[in-house]
Order: C-alpha cells, then sequence, then structure tokens
C-alpha cells in the first residue's frame, strides 16, 4: 500500500511546488511508482511537469466535487514511473462547493483510497493556505512534510500549522504524522541560514531532514521548460540535492518499519 505524504505550509514562497515535483522526480528515477497530486488552484506543478492546466483533461477539482474517477485523472508525465492529477484554477470553487457537504473533510482520501495500491508513494502539493483542500489533503495523508524558508520569518506560521495538524490529528486522522521538516533556498555563505536550520534541530530535532535543498538558479529555471531539475540538468546541485532527500526518504520509512517489526 502507497505512503501519501502532503508538502505543506500556509506561507507561500517555500518550496513546496518545487518540492512536490522534484521530489516525486527523483523518487520515480530511483524506481519507485509515484503519483502526483496538484491541490494548488496556480496549478503550478502541472504546468512545471509540462501539462497544460487549461486543457480538458480531468483535474483534481472535477474529482472532488463530481465524483470523477481518479483513475481516469491520471496522466503521464516525462518522467518514467511519474503519473499526476492535476489541477486547475477551477479549483479555487472547490472550496465554497464542498463546504455544505458532510465528511467535507475527507473527500480527498475518498478520492485517493483507490489508486493506494498502484503506487509506492503518493504526494500532494498544498495551497498556501490552510483551507479546506488543505485540511482534505492532511486528512487523507499520512504524513507531511513542511518546508521551511532560510530567511528571517521562517519560523512564523508554523506554530498555526502545527496547530491544524494536531486538530486533524485528534478529530479526523490520529495516524498522521509530521514526516520531516526541509530547509529550502539554502545559502551556506549567510550565518542566518545557518542559525534558522540549528533553530530547527533545536525545536524539531531528528524531525528535520539532513539534506537541505540550496538556492539554484537550475531549479528556478527548470519549470518554464516543463522540466523537473532531474532531467533539466541532473548535475546540477538542484538535482542533487532532491535526490539526495529522495534517498532520505526511503531510509526513514524502511528504518520506521523495521522499528514497528513490519
Amino acid at each position: 500500500m502507497g505512503k501519501i505524504i502532503a508538502i505543506a505550509n500556509q506561507k507561500g514562497g517555500v518550496g513546496k511546488t518545487t518540492t512536490a515535483f522534484n521530489l516525486g522526480s527523483c523518487l520515480a528515477l530511483d524506481g519507485k511508482k509515484v503519483l502526483l497530486v496538484d491541490a494548488d488552484p496556480q496549478a503550478n506543478a502541472t504546468s512545471g511537469m509540462g501539462l497544460d492546466p487549461r486543457g480538458d483533461h480531468p483535474s483534481v477539482y472535477e474529482c472532488l466535487v463530481d465524483g470523477y474517477p481518479a483513475a481516469d485523472s491520471v496522466q503521464r508525465t516525462c518522467v518514467e514511473g511519474l503519473d499526476m492529477i492535476g489541477s486547475r484554477i477551477d479549483l479555487v470553487g472547490a472550496e465554497l462547493e464542498l463546504m455544505n457537504r458532510r465528511d467535507r473533510e475527507r473527500a480527498m482520501a475518498a478520492v485517493l483510497s483507490p489508486l493506494r495500491d498502484s503506487y509506492d508513494y503518493i504526494l500532494i502539493d498544498c495551497s498556501p493556505s490552510l483551507g479546506i483542500i488543505t485540511v482534505n489533503a492532511l486528512t487523507a495523508s499520512d504524513s507531511v512534510i513542511i518546508p521551511v524558508q532560510s530567511e528571517y520569518f521562517a519560523l512564523e506560521g508554523i506554530s498555526q500549522l502545527l496547530n491544524t495538524i494536531r486538530i486533524i490529528k485528534s478529530r479526523l486522522r490520529p495516524s498522521l504524522e509530521i514526516e520531516g521538516f526541509l530547509l529550502t533556498m539554502y545559502d551556506a555563505r549567510l550565518r542566518l541560514a545557518n542559525q534558522i536550520y540549528e533553530e530547527l534541530k533545536g525545536h524539531f530535532g531528528d524531525m528535520v531532514f539532513s539534506t537541505v535543498i540550496p538556492r539554484n538558479i537550475k531549479l528556478s529555471e527548470s519549470p518554464s521548460h516543463g522540466l523537473p531539475v532531474i532531467l533539466y540538468d541532473p548535475d546540477s546541485r538542484g538535482a542533487i540535492a532532491y535526490t539526495q532527500l529522495a534517498r532520505e526518504l526511503v531510509a526513514r520509512g524502511r528504518r520506521k518499519q523495521k522499528a514497528s517489526g513490519s
């Protein structure tokens, strides 16, 4: 059964989408079967993988609102082993359309449940908010990766996200865990970046990934070419970092399995 991981932080511009499609691509190139779900109305992960968010292929919106079968919404991407359920601007309206439904927080879980056995990992790229779609993504997930930008206000708002996760654990998804905090846009030359990493480690210990994602122009360029960085420039620092992150994620999973005796 595949593991569902949300990539979430209500703060914008911290590298959620960059992490979602680059981590997914690196996992797929490492031989894993991966599904990427774009749960952000901006649809940047969709276009970043070379798919057209303005096309007529069914998106996550149709799955959540109209009950369209998720399996029929899946599209192949340019990366072997990486499939995608895309997004488009219509998803903005899903917040209102779900609001009056019973079990509205579990719509995403119902959509993804039939696909679990087909994938090793299902990654959900969340929007920069704590609205009903993000709550849906967290409720559907086994764990959450929290990207944190290495800048002065990096830790601002994390307490709000952690409180949301606590509420979801208590009311909707008791097994939800924090997979890890991921430091992004890291520049080792800056004392502030190192201070933020140490502060994260001090607060959250082993929940902080050892891998950090550097500031890297290739990471910024690759989405405009509809490619993950591992295909755009496999020798770049960004590609190397996401390859390391994929391996660290898999290794963490193995250690947890071993510890639980499963």
